[in-house]
């Protein structure tokens, strides 16, 4: 992904949008923030890459090349962006609270990929979750739900 395409994309996340943000563009936010979120403590290891593999691929019905792509193209992205915000204002404003609700799993997912939560992406994802608009109780659920798919 060329630094133009994505400055395009930060910029299209910075801007207002309609009811909904685009497939492509909601996939490549979704990726970039739990890149971000498996970088929080410093560390960006095999089983953090993997598991954000898993995640897009179980999300958007990928394939493991399909997953590997996108992650690496919101590897590019998240090194580039400013700031979470971005990342999670889009996905508040384009994708319904229940969608939210699994997003917020997926994160839980990728911080308790190598078996601790590290203080720092434990404390993104306390930040992160109230800027996706979703409930402590209901990102407690999740993350109970991540931690057991874990086990």
């Amino acid at each position: 992904m060329s630094r133009r395409m994505i400055a395009d994309f930060l910029r299209r996340l910075a801007q207002p949008e309609a009811d909904r943000l685009p497939e492509p563009d909601a996939r490549l936010a979704l990726a970039a923030l739990l890149v971000r979120i498996a970088r929080a403590d410093g560390s960006y290891d095999a089983g953090e890459i993997a598991r954000i593999d898993r995640v897009l691929a179980r999300r958007f019905a990928l394939t493991a090349e399909a997953a590997g792509t996108l992650r690496t193209e919101a590897e590019a992205v998240e090194a580039e962006a400013p700031d979470t915000v971005r990342f999670t204002r889009a996905i508040k404003e384009g994708v319904p609270y229940e969608e939210r609700i699994t997003v917020i799993e997926a994160l839980w997912e990728v911080v308790l990929a190598d078996g601790e939560r590290d203080e720092e992406e434990d404390a993104l994802l306390r930040m992160v979750a109230p800027l996706l608009g979703i409930e402590d109780r209901d990102s407690g659920l999740a993350r109970q739900r991540a931690a057991a798919r874990r086990a």
